[in-house]
């Protein structure tokens, strides 16, 4: 069979037929699409997401409770030890997204490898090189706003998939940073922290619109209080069904010297399946060789660490203790962090990390795989 090639956002990769319906349906159901692709860039960072469709293009449309708008900073606005402080991409001030016992937040250097670990490890990429998909640039990564309590709920219109998006209104401001820019055509992700009310919201393919309402092919709340999970099969703005922003490095973090939770990352194929905590699977390929949603690695405990820069550093430490874990479809072993201000990300150092091959990880033993 005559092979092709297909251009999906940045990424041009070269498919057989069956290939390529295999990965496209993979990028294509989840409701932000897919993960980051390779792109041309500098330092430690890389183009953006792929696999979105047009808003409005498929699936149920529906409208949430509509919500004047206005914005609020009431309170301090660079908060206290425990009390985020508020605007872009703003420190947390050491305060926890979820319990401390959340899947997110648990340590896994201790737990059994899967028996399936190798095949797994090497379907994603043996020979394949870690990708921070963040850095210098303030377009690369995934932004997000912490806003106060009091900033007045806005309407969302459901573009795609409205049966499996929480209803709105979400306090949205009209000027939250969205993945990309606001002019991307990748995965366009809002996320939003209501750090009085302690509730996280996210959304896929966001669209500000002028009466101060939003537009996004879906959109998913967490409760940051608790453990609570996602209706079984549904999606959020991860294909997975699970929440971005607990998975992102973000430079306050790296200014604590120490990430007390698991990362985000992506892989180009993903199985017809999921374990907890993700919600959702994304793709027709049914081979154990595969990973499924949710699925968990570490780095290997007998990776030496010393040599690489004081970011670097602190980001392999977490990959030891807590992981990573696949959280939607995209380039292999791309893992994502939150932009920062000029001066803070160092790209030289988070370069260092571009030198570890996908033979350096081991898969966590997995629960339960569900496939329906």
């Amino acid at each position: 069979m005559k092979d092709f090639t297909v251009e999906v956002g940045v990424m041009k990769e070269r498919y057989s037929l069956a290939a390529f319906s295999a990965a496209f349906l993979a990028i294509a159901i989840g409701c932000g699409g897919g993960g980051s692709t390779p792109g041309s860039t500098t330092g430690g960072t890389t183009g953006s997401s792929t696999g979105t469709t047009t808003a409005g293009s498929t699936g149920s449309t529906t409208s949430s409770t509509t919500g004047a708008t206005t914005s609020s900073t009431t309170g301090s606005t660079t908060g206290s030890p425990g009390v985020p402080a508020l605007g872009a991409d703003a420190s947390l001030n050491g305060k926890q997204a979820f319990p401390a016992n959340n899947p997110w937040n648990t340590a896994i250097d201790t737990m059994p490898v899967d028996p399936n670990s190798d095949p797994i490890i090497t379907s994603i990429g043996k020979t394949t090189h870690l990708h921070p998909d963040f850095g210098s640039n303030p377009n690369y990564g995934i932004p997000y706003i912490v806003v106060a309590g009091t900033q007045t709920p806005v309407a969302m219109h459901w573009t795609a998939y409205g049966s499996e998006s929480d209803p709105g209104p979400y306090p949205v401001p009209p000027t939250a940073p969205i993945e990309g820019g606001s002019s991307s055509g990748g995965d366009r992700h809002v996320i939003v922290i209501d750090r009085d009310h302690w509730k996280l919201y996210e959304l896929g393919y966001g669209f500000p619109q002028s009466d101060g309402s939003w537009d996004a092919n879906c959109g998913a709340t967490w409760d940051l209080n608790s453990n609570a999970l996602r209706t079984a099969g549904w999606t959020s703005a991860d294909a997975a069904g699970l929440p971005i922003f607990p998975g992102l490095i973000r430079f306050d973090e790296i200014k604590a010297g120490v990430i007390t939770h698991a990362i985000r990352f992506t892989v180009q194929h993903s199985r017809h399946g999921y374990i907890s905590p993700a919600r959702h699977y994304a793709s027709s390929l049914t081979g154990t060789q595969y990973p499924p949603m949710g699925m968990r690695v570490r780095l290997k405990s007998s990776f030496p660490i010393s040599g690489f820069g004081p970011q670097a550093t602190i980001i392999l430490r977490a990959m030891k203790k807590y992981g990573m874990i696949v959280a939607d479809n995209g380039s292999n072993w791309y893992f994502q962090g939150a932009p920062s201000k000029a001066g803070d990300w160092d790209d030289n150092d988070l370069d260092g990390l571009k030198n570890i091959t996908g033979d350096s990880f081991e898969v966590v033993q997995m629960g339960t795989v569900t496939t329906n």
